[in-house]
């Protein structure tokens, strides 16, 4: 199984990054695992207490459990990937049946900031966006769809977001094998990667 990691800053693209690299494939041969996935339960905590913790730092993913997630993968094992809530700022009770891939894409800020993770990733892509970009992006995203008030995502952007990017998000570039520039549909980054993957696939 081919491990692909993509990391970069909150509102950088990773997604459309994601959905071009999958529309690239056969849908039997890719499967996505999103770091989100894997925020630690806070079910102990009032809604008004969870939606105070800081989700941008990596003490806030349970990387234990995604490691053995994927692992299981590799293992040619199906796991039960969390499903999470950002209205509730925590996991619901479902899960999503994953199976192994040929490809298994993982997703998310804070992926290569932990060094087993990232060493289990036989591809590394950082997507990087203009900060503005990305603030207008993370605003748009809060406000419309997990219900923040202006106000608090701008606090949140200041006292937490931009602090944890450039603490420990910005400086997991270094580990990038590519870094794709995602202000606009970049497809020659694109083709790249899928030429990367076609010829690492030949090597299974």
């Amino acid at each position: 199984m081919l491990i692909i990691g993509i990391a970069g800053g909150t509102g950088c693209g990773k997604t459309t990054v994601v959905n071009q690299i999958i529309n690239e494939l056969p849908n039997e041969e890719v499967g996505v695992i999103s770091q989100d996935s894997y925020y630690n339960d806070l079910s102990h905590l009032t809604l008004e207490e969870r939606r105070k913790t800081n989700f941008d730092h990596p003490n806030s993913i349970d990387f234990q459990l995604l490691e053995k997630h994927l692992l299981a993968l590799k293992n040619g094992e199906s796991i039960e990937q969390p499903v999470y809530s950002f209205l509730e700022c925590n996991r619901t009770k479902k899960t999503i049946p994953t199976l192994p891939r040929k490809v298994m894409i993982v997703e998310g800020i804070l992926i290569m900031t932990h060094p087993e993770i990232r060493d289990m990733c036989d591809i590394k892509i950082f997507v990087h966006a203009d900060t503005d970009e990305r603030l207008i992006r993370r605003l748009k995203r809060d406000v419309n769809e997990r219900g923040w008030n202006l106000d608090e995502t701008l606090h949140k952007y200041q006292s937490i977001i931009k602090p944890m990017h450039d603490q420990f998000i910005e400086p997991t570039k270094e580990y990038a094998d590519i870094i794709i520039p995602n202000n606009k549909y970049n497809t020659v980054a694109v083709e790249i990667v899928k030429s990367i993957i076609n010829e690492k696939l030949t090597e299974v």
